[in-house]
This record gives structure tokens, sequence and C-alpha cells, in this order.
């Protein structure tokens, strides 16, 4: 008796090692070494605190959002700070088109995982979806992706444009749940 005892406990012993081996912490490292190892490769230049509005981005410089682990954001093009309303030949009316919440954004992407020669997930024209992704800013029920949020809010205007590098717990739920990061490439316009 105390023999098969023995042996289910080795038997549970090596289960429990197999089953460590994949855990979340584990997944996590796994995780921050290919964002590290993604931003060496491509010779990525960090910077820790968020540019001036009126900054111009160099190729390569990228934003380590403060406060968020691994979520990088790289400004390609700010877009339409103000809309000009001709009232009369006279009078010319301006208005900030900042971004704010419940507008509804229309959005066009490209995805691509952070390792070398990924495959890419194109959304970038209607050759490759017939409609562009939209949901309300700042209602994650419709966009569960955190980091896309945090995105609009750092590109402030309409027809902006960005890369951003999005760890997996700011991510979609598919990437959540695989710990998965990503690389998205997105622009954006407000469905008036």
């Amino acid at each position: 008796m105390k023999k098969w005892i023995f042996v289910d406990l080795i038997g549970v012993a090596f289960i429990a090692i197999g089953c460590a081996g994949n855990t979340y912490s584990r997944l996590r490292d796994q995780e921050d070494k290919l964002i590290a190892n993604y931003i060496s490769r491509n010779g990525l230049q960090i910077v820790k605190e968020e540019p001036a509005i009126d900054h111009v981005w160099g190729e390569k410089e990228y934003y380590q959002v403060e406060g968020v682990d691994n979520f990088y954001f790289h400004l390609i093009s700010r877009g339409d700070s103000v809309f000009i309303d001709s009232v009369s030949p006279t009078q010319i009316d301006t208005l900030d088109q900042k971004i704010i919440a419940n507008d509804l954004i229309v959005c066009r992407y490209k995805r691509f995982a952070l390792t070398e020669n990924a495959d890419t997930l194109d959304y970038w024209t209607t050759l490759n979806q017939s409609y562009p992704y939209e949901f309300h800013y700042g209602n994650t029920s419709e966009c569960e992706c955190v980091a896309w949020h945090k995105a609009i809010s750092l590109m402030k205007y309409p027809e902006s444009s960005c890369e951003i590098i999005v760890p997996s717990k700011l991510g979609f739920s598919d990437e959540q749940n695989t710990v998965t990061p990503y690389v998205y490439i997105l622009k954006i316009k407000v469905k008036q």
C-alpha cells in the first residue's frame, strides 16, 4: 500500500512540474523578453517623457507610456487639429477637433507579431476588409483593447496614425488569453 502511495505522489509531482512550465508568470516573463528583443532588434529609441504636441517624431522614436509596463507609442501623423468652417468670406470659424469620450472612431489597422518575419493581419484598405473597425472612444465594451483607447488619447486628433507595441494585458481578449504581444499600426477618423 505504501508503495502505491509513493508512486502516486511521484506521479502528482511530475504533473505539477510539467504544469509549472506554462504559468502565467513565466509566460509574462517570456513576453517581456520578446518585447525587449523586438526593441533591440529594430534599434528603437525609447523616450520616458511624453513629447510635446508640436514635437517632430524621429522614425524610430517611441514613447514608453507612463504607468503601463511595456506599452510603447510612436506617432506617425498628428492629423487635423482644427476644423475650418467658412461662414462667410470675411469670417472663418475654427473649432478644436480633439477627440473626446464617446466619439465614434473609424479605424483601419495592421497587426503583426514581434517575432522576425511575422505574418501581418491587414485591415488597411477595403481590399483587405470591406468595413473598418468602429467603436466609441472610451467604451471598452465595444473595443476591449485598452491600448487602442490609450493610443487615441495620445494621437488626440482625427486623421492621425500611430504605431504601438501592445503587451497582452492591454490587448484584445484573445491576446490576453494567449499572453501574446503585438505591434499595431492604426489610422483613425471620427465619424460625424
